[in-house]
């Protein structure tokens, strides 16, 4: 007597998705690495994030000195900030929430220390939003930014990639660590060219934060908007110094 087995694969609807059900997969990781490429044009490569004045003012000059401002802007400024609205926003995203993403999107402008770091939120939100609506359609990322515009308000950059993370289902961790990787590695290069540095040091320093990344990940899947806020007042300092620098050349 011959046995079948069959496999019951059971289909469950009208469950939301969470950061569980995702895996990355090869199209998934194809649009992160466009999205975060420095040829995706939002502008990154023009902000320093206050790194171009700390360099004046001889707070960093050595790749060391680097990788300590940049762990501080990553734990305790500006990483940890983005992070805990990316997540935030990935999540509204992913179950459909669009008034949560306007409240979030509100949210994110409340938190930029000078006018430099909010016009860097800002203007590449404005730029990513403008792209991924032209290459990949309309959707909810395209509903979120006109309901920012509707109140006067524009849409902040690390809002606007969780949102399209969702969109294009790429599971949260992944997404994020992109995120904060590529702004590590914009403030490296700014440095790189700033100090100088050789690209070998440039290249070290950002493979010297891979922990940091990954400690801010961990903190901002763990933490709720409520948990949000900052401490790094040396980098809100350099930054409004930098508006008023007489010589620069990265935009404030």
């Amino acid at each position: 007597m011959t046995m079948t087995m069959t496999t019951i694969i059971p289909i469950i609807t009208g469950i939301p998705m969470t950061t569980d059900d995702l895996t990355l997969n090869p199209a998934g990781l194809m649009r992160l690495m466009t999205w975060l490429s420095p040829s995706f044009p939002v502008g990154a490569y023009t902000y320093s994030h206050g790194v171009e004045y700390a360099v004046e003012d001889g707070r960093v000059t050595s790749a060391d000195s680097l990788i300590r401002w940049v762990e501080g802007v990553l734990e305790f400024g500006a990483g940890r900030i983005d992070a805990v609205l990316f997540c935030a926003a990935w999540r509204a995203a992913l179950a459909g929430d669009e008034d949560a993403l306007f409240d979030i999107g509100i949210e994110a402008d409340c938190w930029r220390g000078t006018s430099e770091m909010a016009l860097e939120a800002t203007a590449q939100g404005r730029a990513f939003v403008s792209t991924t609506e032209k290459v990949w359609g309309d959707g909810i990322i395209t509903r979120w930014a006109a309901r920012m515009r509707t109140d006067d308000r524009l849409p902040s950059y690390p809002v606007a990639v969780g949102i399209a993370a969702a969109e294009a289902k790429v599971p949260l961790r992944d997404a994020l660590t992109a995120y904060l990787h590529a702004m590590a590695a914009n403030l490296v290069s700014s440095a790189v060219r700033l100090v100088p540095l050789g690209q070998t040091d440039g290249v070290r320093s950002l493979s010297s934060l891979d922990e940091a990344v990954s400690i801010a990940v961990d903190h901002a899947m763990k933490a709720e908007l409520c948990d949000l806020g900052a401490a790094a007042p040396m980098v809100d300092w350099t930054s409004m110094k930098h508006e008023t620098q007489y010589t620069r050349l990265f935009r404030s």
